[in-house]
This record gives C-alpha cells, sequence and structure tokens, in this order.
C-alpha cells in the first residue's frame, strides 16, 4: 500500500484530504505544522507528500527546502488558496511535482496524486534497475582468484573511471564482453547506456548505418531516419566487438569518430558530437593484422590506447573449481533443484581438460550437467569422452575410438610399465562407472572373469564406492 503524508495547518482540510486518500486506498498520515512534517519525512518512509504553502512557522515552500537538502526525493504536491505564477514556479524549482489550489476538486486531486505516485514508481523502479546493473556488473561477476585475474582486476581499477579507449584482448570464451561491462558499469559514465555491437555478425553493407545510423531516403529501403549505436552511446559507452572483423571501408571511418569525435550519419550532412567512450574487443592479434594489410595500423594504435589482455582458461586453472561452483550454484537455482557436488575424480579430468572454448565452454558444460544428471554427484559417466579421456593426452591418444589403432612414441619415451598400468586402471574405472558399480558386469564389459576384477581393483587400490557397496 502506497503511504502519502499531508501536512496542513488546517483542521478541516486535513481530515478531508486523509478520508479522501484512505478511501482510494493509500495508507496516510498527517501533521499539522511544517516541523512535524519534516520531522516525519526525516524518520519515516512515505511515496508522497502534501503539503500546505501557507502555514505559521515553517512554510509550504521552506518545507519543500528541507526536504531537498536532506535527500528526501519523494514527489510533493503543494496545496494553496493563494496560488500565483510566482510561487507556483519556486514550488517547481524546489522540487514539488505539482500544485492544487484550494477549493479543490476531489477528481483533480485524485488525478494529480495519481500521476505523481506514477513518477515516484517509475523512479524508484529506475533507481533498483541502476543499481542491480550495477552489481550484476560489479567485480565479482568476474571470477577468479588467479594472479593472471589480479592483474585484469587491478587493471580495471585503474582505467574503469576514465574516458581513454581500451582495446580488450582475448580468445573465444574468455569473457571480454564482461570485463567490457564490468569497466563501464564503474565508470562515471555507468548511468547512461552501454551499447554492445557484433562488427563480424552484420553485413558489412548494414554495418555502417548500425554504426552511425541514417537519413530517411539514404538508400533504398531506408523510409525512416534511424539513430545509430554511437548516437544511442551519447553519454555513455560503445563495445565494439570482433573490431578485427571490420571492413576495411568502416575502419577509415571509424578512425575518425576516434580522433575527431564526430560523425554525420549515412545519407546526412549535419555533424554530430560522438560524446561516447570506446571499447572495442577482439580474438585476433590485431598487430599482426597490421603487418598482413588487413587492418589499418593508424586505427590500431587509435584503439590501442589501453590494451587489456584476458587470459584464456587453461592458463588459470586455479579458477576452474570457483567457477564450477559459481555456475552449479546458478543453474540449480534456475532449474530449482539442490547444488550437484562434484566427485574427485570429474574434478581431475576437468583440471587437465584444456578449454579451447574456455570459460563459455564451461558455463555450457555445467549447465548441461545440472539439466541431465539424476543424481547429486557428477561422475566421470556424465561427462563427455573428450573430458574424462583429456587427463592424459597420451592415454588419450592410446584410447579414443577414432584412434587409427597406431600408438605413436613420445620424443621422450615412456616408461611403458605406467603407461599401461595408467590404461588399465583407466579402463577399469570407466567400465565400474558404466556397470553402476556392479563387479560382475563390469568384468562382463572387460572381458574378464569377476575374480579377475576383484584381483584387480584390490591389485590398483581403485576404491569405487559403488563396488565396495554391491557385493554383485
Amino acid at each position: 500500500m502506497q503511504r502519502i503524508l499531508v501536512i496542513d495547518d488546517d483542521d478541516s482540510v486535513r481530515d478531508l484530504l486523509e478520508s479522501l486518500l484512505t478511501e482510494n486506498g493509500f495508507d496516510v498520515a498527517t501533521a499539522s505544522n511544517g516541523e512535524k512534517g519534516i520531522e516525519l519525512l526525516q524518520h519515516e518512509k512515505f511515496d508522497l507528500f502534501l503539503v500546505d504553502l501557507m502555514m505559521p512557522g515553517i512554510g509550504g515552500l521552506d518545507v519543500l527546502k528541507e526536504a531537498s537538502s536532506h535527500n528526501i526525493t519523494i514527489p510533493s504536491i503543494v496545496v494553496t488558496a493563494y496560488a500565483t505564477v510566482k510561487t507556483a514556479v519556486e514550488a517547481m524549482k524546489l522540487g514539488a511535482f505539482d500544485y492544487v489550489t484550494k477549493p479543490f476538486m476531489v477528481e483533480e486531486l485524485l488525478i494529480v496524486v495519481k500521476r505523481a505516485l506514477n513518477v515516484s514508481k517509475l523512479q524508484k523502479e529506475n533507481i533498483m534497475l541502476k543499481k542491480q546493473l550495477q552489481k550484476k556488473y560489479d567485480f565479482h561477476r568476474l571470477i577468479g582468484s588467479s594472479p593472471q585475474m589480479q592483474k585484469v582486476y587491478e587493471m580495471i581499477e585503474k582505467i574503469a573511471d576514465t574516458d581513454s579507449t581500451v582495446l580488450i584482448s582475448g580468445e573465444s570464451g574468455t569473457g571480454k564482453e564482461l570485463v567490457a561491462k564490468t569497466i563501464h558499469y564503474n565508470s562515471s559514465r555507468s548511468q547512461n547506456a552501454f551499447v554492445p555491437l557484433n562488427c563480424a555478425a552484420i553485413p558489412k553493407d548494414l554495418l555502417e548505418s548500425e554504426l552511425f545510423g541514417h537519413e530517411k531516403g539514404a538508400f533504398t529501403g531506408a523510409v525512416n531516419t534511424r539513430i545509430g549505436r554511437f548516437e544511442l552511446a551519447t553519454g555513455g559507452t560503445i563495445f565494439l566487438d570482433e573490431i578485427g572483423e571490420l571492413h576495411p571501408s568502416l575502419q577509415v571511418k571509424l578512425l575518425r569518430v576516434l580522433q575527431e569525435r564526430e560523425f554525420e550519419r549515412v545519407g546526412g550532412t549535419k555533424t554530430i558530437k560522438a560524446d561516447v567512450r570506446v571499447l572495442a574487443a577482439t580474438n585476433k592479434d590485431l598487430e599482426k593484422a597490421t603487418q598482413d594489410g588487413s587492418f589499418r595500423e593508424d586505427l590500431y594504435y587509435r584503439l590501442n590506447v589501453i590494451p587489456l589482455q584476458i587470459p584464456p582458461l587453461r592458463e588459470r586453472k586455479e579458477d576452474i573449481a570457483l567457477l564450477i561452483e559459481h555456475f552449479l550454484s546458478i543453474f540449480s537455482k534456475k532449474k530449482k533443484r539442490e547444488p550437484l557436488k562434484v566427485s574427485a575424480e570429474v574434478m581431475g579430468c576437468l583440471l587437465n581438460y584444456n578449454w579451447p572454448g574456455n570459460v563459455r565452454e564451461l558455463e555450457n558444460l555445467i549447465e548441461r550437467l545440472v539439466i541431465l544428471t539424476d543424481a547429486n554427484v557428477i561422475n566421470v559417466s556424465d561427462l563427455p569422452d573428450r573430458f574424462f579421456q583429456a587427463r592424459d593426452p597420451f592415454i588419450a591418444k592410446t584410447l579414443s575410438p577414432l584412434s587409427s589403432g597406431k600408438v605413436l612414441l613420445p620424443e621422450g619415451g615412456v616408461d611403458l610399465n605406467d603407461l599401461l598400468n595408467d590404461i588399465e586402471k583407466s579402463l577399469i574405472n570407466q567400465a565400474m562407472q558404466k556397470a553402476g558399480g556392479v563387479k560382475s558386469r563390469a568384468a562382463s564389459i572387460l572381458g574378464l572373469n569377476r575374480t579377475t576384477l576383484i584381483e584387480k581393483l584390490k591389485k590398483k587400490a581403485i576404491s569405487i564406492s559403488a563396488s565396495e557397496t554391491n557385493p554383485s
């Protein structure tokens, strides 16, 4: 229920407003003078207050001044029998939403009250949304305690609240856009728009219009004037992802924007100022691209004012366990189930995997496991083959069903006994997992007698909980 404070020294008016607003579903508090009204505003929560303009002692304008000085931002309505243009303007300057004159029409008053409350609601939602965005993209969204990620955090802290152009480099899936959003939402531009654009996702014939907008009639199909991404990002940040894919003709135009901080819409003659911070990202080696002529050297140096390199997941494997825990929590909540646990063997597989798809690949894997795993513990049998066979690249090559059957000897040689022992243990483990811990079934999978398998389990100290609890 929305709460309204009525401040009026006239008992009859105050009682009338209280009765009227209560009948229309509002929770109403009253104050008989300005002093009491200010005290209530400071110590209680309201969605709106109505204040009489002329009161003994502290009048309505004084109440508005006090409210403003104490950062009380709720809307206010001035009620007065002495309305003049001057007092109305002064009240508006002090933050009043509107004013009504005595004697007032009930319908008119209710319309003004509801309008003011709607504005109040929108303001609160806007503030909440901005806080959620800032919370979503604060440093806690960047998961990792490795030395490599600590360097990233330190760099973001240094560069976030500047207008310098940043070139974010890293392999696909490392989280370059998340880093860009973290920079934006920790900057003084955070209250304005973050506008992303993937330069590789839009055909080059349309990309110029997408970047800079176009005027009506600029080309066939341009039936209306359109605002581009640079205009949409005014006062905020534009994020140009896959910048290495930008066509050479557009590289020239982007260079001008970075140099002159202005542009024209396609088909237009009016120069538009670009009050925009530019963040760009690439998974290419742009310095090398400048050498082979596929990327302009001058544009590269304009973009690379502050280089920020995001490490691949394989170079910060100490962060994998943290990321797994993070994604398990997120997807478990989404799927409304208790967070899963990861067996030690699975964790070993994931820690030794090379992660070509980086954090995005890990995130997709965890989402898949949360959806498809019935048990509360993720076991090796739940993983795709490429994960549990990756524990030892040489073993993976030997065991791979896609292998030609020819085993290649490493240049440095190999301890054959250790290798065969590891292969045998790996096969026994997989068979026990597939058999659900039933020894007789696992022996059948391996083409062994049950007693032979039991001896091997003892000899190789293979401990599988299911095998210990199931005697068959």
